[in-house]
């Protein structure tokens, strides 16, 4: 079992920048890869982004690419969401899921990939 806590969320301007993190316990977390979804209301789950096991392997939806990054400090047992030039379709119920997966480089892109999720962190931004 891993639990996953997510920190971080607020309430930000258009521009504004916010930084997620999801905190892990349980089992050796640096076999697990990670990803971020967000969920806003009346849609679906989306992915934003996903981590390998070590941080060598990355990958970003087009919708965020180049403004938000993902990175791992298994050191902390910490994966983290830097969120840059944030916009109001950014708003949304941020959750870090985590998927057992010490291979190479690999990630996950989809929702049933993952077995353990947080209880998700909300994020606004005002226009």
């Amino acid at each position: 079992q891993v639990q996953l806590v997510e920190s971080g969320g607020g309430l930000v301007q258009a521009g504004d920048s916010l930084r997620l993190s999801c905190a892990a316990s349980g089992r050796t977390f640096s076999d697990y890869a990670v990803g971020w979804f967000r969920q806003a209301p009346g849609k679906e789950r989306e992915f934003v982004a996903a981590i390998s096991w070590s941080g060598a392997g990355t990958y970003h939806a087009d919708s965020v690419k180049g403004r938000f990054t993902i990175s791992r400090d298994n050191a902390k047992n910490t994966v983290y969401l830097q969120m840059n030039s944030l916009k109001p379709e950014d708003t949304a119920v941020y959750y870090c899921a985590a998927e057992f997966g010490p291979y190479g480089t690999n990630y996950y892109l989809h929702r049933d990939d993952y077995d353990y999720w947080g209880q998700g962190t909300q994020v606004t931004v005002s226009s």
